[in-house]
């Protein structure tokens, strides 16, 4: 029986933050892929490894976490003032999935180095040494995030002495302001409450905080769900009827936000919302054995992606813990200790993390104008990734 030989298409293998992923530019796709739908779908999970019911992604470029199972996809923007159009796929392990609903905020930090090394930016607007500005439509949710490139002898400088927990090496730091990051064209609070009670039937009503904002997340008290807040991976990856629980919280909590209108849709909806839960903050032992004492952090913060707890922060998630701790009486600012704040220092599974937002009240509606974080990026490899012939 004859079998079709293997493709290959130009590809970068990237870190962005605490994420890795493959990075594509869409001319360099196939044909039949460089339009949505389900020949793009199946090239990506093809690439990644999925579905894979072993769930290591063994004969694929996933790591077989949501934080490595990621692909990107950059144009030369056809939106007026930006550089570079960046579409997200967040493909899932062990389903033939890939989620376009939400942005990943890590792999954010390598899509100006990818778009300024690759030729998807106007020479002129690149300066030889010093601080590169590239402005960037986030196509999924249709947003302007701006990215502080450095630059040195005219190449993206890479290397560096900035460090960041969750990323075992020191790189170059690059500044990412998303603007306006309210998710979608609905109210930064789709209940009109900065707080709200979530009744989640068979486990429980809590307060929940329901943020649109970098990507949407339902925000809960620790203490309420039988947590501390300093919490790594295994003390809820580890169990089974915990993730259950969070799965359906995550589910009803959508409902409430306007996101899906029945529980059954969640599953066809695996990266939005996230869930995450805070508390005040105390002192721990983070996933690399360095202590996090409590007087340097100003809250705890656990969350969760596409279905397990995250080992570090999602880039967006921390857009929207910036937000809500912004905004007086959200379960986020409250855990910070209430009050007006324009930054805060939170403690996650492999250390601590900074970000900042400008608040502002209109009425009764709130606005972030703009969060703030650091993060590094790197490239791992460049070449070409191979995929059967007969895949679309």
């Amino acid at each position: 029986m004859a079998h079709v030989p293997q493709i290959k298409v130009p590809a970068t293998y990237m870190r962005g933050g605490t994420s890795k992923g493959v990075f594509f530019s869409l001319k360099d796709l196939p044909a039949a892929a460089q339009v949505a739908g389900a020949a793009r779908d199946a090239l990506l999970l093809r690439v990644i490894g999925s579905p894979d019911p072993y769930g290591k992604q063994t004969d694929g470029m996933g790591g077989a976490t949501s934080s490595t199972s990621k692909t990107v996809i950059l144009a030369k923007s056809e939106q007026a003032d930006h550089d570079v159009d960046y579409l997200f796929g967040q493909v899932a392990i062990d389903k033939a999935f890939v989620d376009w609903s939400g942005n990943c905020g890590n792999l954010t930090a390598a899509v100006g180095a990818f778009a300024i090394s690759n030729g998807l930016v106007d020479a002129e607007r690149i300066p030889s040494d010093g601080i590169a500005v590239i402005r960037i439509w986030q196509a999924n949710i249709e947003k302007t995030i701006i990215a502080h490139v450095p630059m040195t002898a005219g190449e993206v400088q890479e290397t560096g002495d900035f460090e960041l927990d969750g990323v075992t090496f020191p790189a170059a730091e690059v500044l990412v302001d998303f603007i306006d990051p309210a998710d979608g064209d609905g109210a930064m609070f789709p209940t009109g409450n900065v707080v709200d009670e979530l009744e989640v039937p068979g486990i429980g009503t809590f307060k929940a905080t329901m943020i649109n904002a970098g990507i949407p997340t339902i925000f809960l008290n620790a203490d309420e769900i039988g947590y501390t807040g300093a919490e790594l991976q295994e003390a809820i990856n580890g169990d089974p009827d915990a993730l259950t629980r969070f799965e359906t919280i995550r589910a009803h909590g959508a409902i409430r936000m306007g996101l899906i209108k029945d529980v059954e849709e969640a599953v066809g909806r695996q990266h939005t919302p996230k869930v995450a839960f805070v508390a005040k903050p105390i002192t721990y032992t983070s996933s690399s054995d360095k202590s996090v004492a409590a007087e340097d952090i100003d809250l705890l913060v656990r969350a969760l992606s596409m279905g397990k707890l995250h080992h570090a922060m999602m880039g967006t998630a921390a857009v929207a813990i910036g937000s809500a701790a912004a905004i007086p009486g959200t379960l986020v600012n409250l855990a910070a200790g209430g009050g007006e704040r324009s930054s805060v220092t939170f403690g996650h599974p492999s250390g601590t993390l900074k970000v900042g937002a400008e608040a502002s009240q209109v009425g009764s509606e709130w606005a972030v104008n703009k969060a703030s974080m650091s993060r590094s990026a790197r490239v791992l490899m460049e070449g070409w990734v191979r995929v059967p012939g007969d895949v679309i």
